[in-house]
């Protein structure tokens, strides 16, 4: 070794320079360059809520011939042609664990849950862009093949790759868009998982054509890979399930012995799948499959091994995908006119496929379309497709640019298309129509609520304003103490005797870019077992063991959502105006930006929704003392009476000291509606109602009063300083 390679830079080496005995120093830098560069460009893309592939295999085409290829001397000194086999095998391993990741998100109970529809919208859907796909391969085989490939190979391969759902990123988009627990949210994520499993035995199939000598071997290498597929679903599960996590099923954690052999098995089916002709992948995705659901033993193991399989080899993988792009290459109009075809074809097949399936399952015409968008997301699966097809000698390099053109299109359109397609309002009309509120004109079926008769002075406070339901929300440890003091406050101490209103804590985690994210989300989407919810999270374990002691009727869920929709989501729990939905946060939250989601999901509030209570519960000290704030030019009468029901229960429960109702004057209220206030407030709760202009003699305890957005943060502010909890309601 020479000197300078042992003193580096000191000694005069060019660290840029590629040396066969040490090429990690090179390694380094490229992978500094990659990463950095993917997480640039994601910055801007994320703002339009795309996916992180879309970054990474942009990355690679701006580092490729494409663009920075271009400046003299860039690729042979960043990116020599010697150093790519090392990246190579980093990105090839990062793909096994990829794909081994991808099979733990295969739900097989949901599929089987949902298998009918699953089927049918799977084989429609992928029927009719492989058909066209293989059409379009006709031309494509005439002008681009290699003379020495079977088109019936390059048929397979090509409807394949035209045919492809990444359910990767169709899951997560169905998350951020809240779409998961609704009927276009179960349909496609059924649908997903199945188009993914028989996808990758298409692609199975169009690799063993490539690799196989003559027909016979091509046999030989299907017997063998089904051979092992089975040995691994029935044999290999047995023995995971039965033998080696046996203790671990019993105890609910996943051991470190365990982790050691499921990993040692992806890389054992792996190899086995490599060296029969097929592909590594294939093997992993296999373990994957039939590692146990139970105990979240998914999430946990995807947990600690994800990270590293994101953050540092598939972003490599695929900016060596895009590297192999050459987009300048496209030169000819034949080349574009082929590129644009693939476009609209890829996205019109599987968009027209998904809503015929869709609409033939009983959906309406828009959430069917919007089923057929969903399913044209291509994202990584396609790019892992296309890379497997360029390095097996399938397609050529101005074919596999094409492709992965059409593949950035067709990800980047279906978000902004959902969004148009299926927006909010449309969402909550068909809920509505599902729950028979209203026919599909619009005409409410619920009587909407007595409107007051200004010109007797009557009131509808006297009506009976029933609660059936209590939503509230916990995200940290912290808020546990907040809950507490507010289910003694509604419940009264233990034992309780009241059969409702039923307690449904939402457990609240927001969608991150991890994996176990979105298989938590998907998970939680499948409406899982009451065991599995409460083995997942330990607070809401501790909580149901609480809640028994005291006798209060108790229901915990999980909700995943992401930061611009965290109220939304919540909100979307409530199913009608017997609902409370509780938001529980702490005073520093409360600023213009949730102000302005307040008004929003006020403003677009339907008839017969939920009532909404935001709770500002900063001290720790118990509520012993309420009192009320009704102010009539800010909210309607059917905040008043809400506000007065939780004080007669409150009352009732003698846990609270209820004091006197602060009125905040409005000279445009007639002295009538004032007196019929009075009135009813004195006999349902027995309080007295005081005019006043302030909230200076408020005292500690706890403040029931009025959401009004446009002065929540000025409000929330004044009371949070006088040390007061306060509890404001709206419709």
């Amino acid at each position: 070794m020479a000197v300078s390679e042992v003193g580096g830079i000191i000694a005069g080496r060019d660290p840029l320079e590629y040396v066969a005995s040490s090429p990690i120093t090179l390694f380094l830098f490229q992978a500094i360059f990659i990463i950095g560069l993917c997480q640039l460009i994601h910055i801007p893309l994320s703002l339009m809520r795309q996916p992180r592939v879309i970054a990474e295999v942009i990355t690679g085409i701006l580092l490729g011939p494409t663009a920075l290829g271009h400046i003299p001397g860039f690729t042979d000194k960043c990116f020599p042609a010697s150093s790519i086999p090392s990246l190579t095998l980093v990105a090839n391993l990062g793909v096994i664990l990829f794909l081994f990741l991808v099979g733990l998100e295969v739900d097989i109970p949901f599929i089987k849950k949902n298998i009918k529809t699953a089927l049918s919208v799977c084989l429609i859907n992928m029927s009719l862009p492989f058909g066209l796909g293989a059409a379009i391969s006709v031309g494509l085989y005439n002008h681009y093949a290699e003379p020495h490939l079977k088109f019936s190979t390059y048929l397979v391969f090509i409807s394949v790759a035209m045919c492809i759902t990444a359910f990767p990123v169709l899951a997560r988009i169905l998350t951020e868009l809240r779409l998961l627990k609704e009927r276009v949210g179960t349909l496609v994520l059924a649908a997903g998982i199945v188009n993914d499993v028989i996808g990758w035995m298409l692609l199975a199939l169009s690799v063993t054509l490539a690799n196989s000598g003559s027909g016979i071997n091509t046999l030989y290498i299907l017997l063998v890979t089904v051979g092992w597929g089975l040995f691994v679903i029935y044999p290999i599960r047995w023995l995971l399930v039965k033998v080696i996590l046996r203790k671990d099923l019993a105890s609910g954690n996943l051991s470190r012995f365990s982790i050691l052999i499921i990993m040692i098995l992806v890389f054992i089916s792996s190899f086995f799948t490599d060296i029969i002709g097929v592909h590594p992948i294939f093997g992993a995705f296999l373990i994957g499959i039939v590692v146990p659901r139970e105990h979240g033993f998914v999430i946990s193991l995807t947990q600690k091994i994800e990270d590293m399989v994101h953050i540092i080899m598939i972003p490599i993988y695929f900016a060596l995908a895009g590297f192999n792009a050459d987009l300048s290459a496209l030169t000819d109009g034949i080349d574009w006119a082929y590129t644009i075809a693939l476009i609209i074809v890829a996205v019109v097949s599987k968009v027209g496929g998904g809503a015929i399936a869709a609409k033939w399952n009983g959906l309406f015409w828009r959430e069917s379309f919007t089923v057929g968008i969903l399913m044209s997301c291509k994202g990584i699966v396609e790019i892992v497709v296309l890379n497997i097809g360029l390095n097996a000698g399938i397609i050529t390099q101005k074919v596999f640019s094409m492709f992965v053109l059409m593949a950035l299109v067709s990800t980047f359109l279906t978000t902004p298309l959902t969004m148009w397609v299926y927006p909010r309002s449309y969402r909550e009309k068909v809920q509505r129509y599902a729950r028979g509120e209203l026919d599909w004109d619009g005409k409410n079926f619920i009587e909407p609520p007595v409107k007051e008769d200004n010109s007797s002075g009557s009131t509808a406070l006297d009506e009976i304003f029933k609660i059936n339901r209590v939503l509230y929300n916990v995200e940290e440890s912290s808020d546990i103490l907040s809950l507490l003091k507010f289910t003694e406050l509604l419940y009264g101490p233990p034992p309780v005797l009241a059969k409702e209103p039923l307690c449904n804590v939402i457990l609240l985690r927001e969608l991150t870019e991890r994996t176990a994210d979105l298989i938590g989300a998907t998970q939680t989407a499948a409406e899982p077992s009451d065991e599995m919810i409460y083995d997942d999270d330990v607070r809401l374990g501790l909580l149901r063991k609480m809640f028994e002691y005291t006798h209060i009727p108790f229901k915990g869920e999980i909700s995943y959502y992401v930061e611009q929709d965290r109220l939304a989501t919540y909100w979307d729990h409530a199913v009608n105006r017997h609902d409370f939905v509780v938001y529980s946060l702490p005073s520093a939250r409360v600023d213009a930006r949730l102000a302005l989601s307040l008004r929003q999901r006020i403003d677009s509030r339907s008839e017969g929704s939920a009532c909404f209570g935001m709770l500002i519960a900063d001290s720790v000290k118990q509520t012993r003392f309420l009192k009320l704030a009704v102010k009539f030019s800010a909210i309607s009468e059917w905040t008043n009476k809400a506000i007065v029901h939780l004080a007669c229960m409150a009352a009732q429960n003698n846990t609270a000291r209820v004091g006197s109702v602060l009125v905040f004057p409005n000279p445009e209220i007639p002295q009538k509606q004032f007196d019929a206030l009075v009135e009813a407030m004195s006999s349902k709760c027995k309080i007295e109602c005081v005019l006043t202009e302030t909230l200076s003699d408020v005292g500690d305890g706890l403040l029931i009063a009025p959401l009004v957005p446009e002065t929540v943060v000025e409000f929330v502010g004044s009371t949070s300083a006088a040390g007061v909890d306060t509890l404001l309601v709206t419709k």
